[in-house]
């Protein structure tokens, strides 16, 4: 098996960024979702409201970031020092409350013209925990971004290649992985053969990771992350094959165990013992 493509998501929801190589950081890929949209009460936005969200290209730099977006000027947003934090969740139904950032007038100003509604753009200086002690199996404590749930999201080439399959049976067009908003892509492994990853030792490179179960898929698949334009599959017919009591599974969630670089070409491999 090896590593076939790599990439981080600036902003929660935004675009993605691709990469060659990326530095593993304890929460996850460096740069990885450590910026997130607010609304007026502080809870996260994300494409399962705001499916155009795609269409916004933030770009990561040395101690900030610029917001990229149709019919925009470019903004540039330093990370934000001396100011007063505030207080965000990244869902509403989340119950923990985490400590961010403002980045300021300018940049929710920017956002808020985008989206058409207030906003905030907020920056997550310290990682820490947004999910209660005993929500999710496999426990980060306080080493994840502003992702859903688990520092990376792992996806299987062949695991699509099947789900396309399904998709031509169905008489629907076949999606690119990024509809998954992966972290890391593998080749070289079966179809579904995630599924029996869970709970074991990953490494990929020289980076160790601990899997931590199937990631659970919501409406966010059925958007285009080019266009914004949103449908109904793959998740209906993914719904079909991969429905497992509540949840439809795609994709295998990691936490990272050591520190280090992955690199696209980077062998990947299971301890069989673990």
């Amino acid at each position: 098996m090896k590593l076939t493509s790599v990439h981080t998501y600036p902003v929660k929801g935004c675009h993605r960024l691709d990469h060659d190589v990326a530095r593993v950081e304890p929460w996850g890929l460096a740069g990885d979702r450590r910026w997130m949209i607010v609304d007026a009460d502080g809870i996260g936005v994300t494409q399962r409201e705001h499916p155009l969200l795609t269409t916004l290209r933030p770009v990561t730099r040395p101690g900030g970031l610029v917001l990229r977006g149709p019919g925009r000027p470019d903004l540039d947003v330093p990370e934000p020092a001396g100011v007063t934090p505030v207080t965000v969740r990244t869902f509403r139904h989340r119950k923990v409350p985490v400590e961010a950032r403002p980045a300021g007038p300018a940049a929710d100003a920017w956002l808020t013209a985008v989206l058409g509604r207030p906003v905030r753009l907020a920056w997550l200086a310290r990682p820490t925990r947004h999910v209660a002690l005993g929500e999710r199996t496999h426990d980060t404590g306080d080493q994840v971004s502003f992702a859903d749930a688990y520092p990376l999201l792992l996806t299987v080439t062949a695991s699509l290649d099947a789900l396309n399959g399904w998709l031509a049976e169905a008489g629907s067009a076949a999606v690119p992985m990024t509809r998954f908003r992966p972290n890391v892509v593998v080749e070289g492994a079966p179809a579904w053969a995630e599924d029996g990853w869970d709970g074991r030792v990953l490494h990929i490179g020289a980076a160790t990771f601990r899997t931590a179960g199937p990631s659970s898929r919501c409406v966010v698949t059925t958007t285009d992350q080019e266009t914004g334009v949103r449908g109904h599959e793959p998740l209906r017919t993914l719904a079909r094959h991969r429905r497992f009591g509540q949840e439809v599974l795609f994709g295998l969630n990691l936490i990272p165990v050591s520190a280090g670089t992955v690199s696209v070409g980077d062998p990947v491999r299971i301890d069989p013992d673990s």
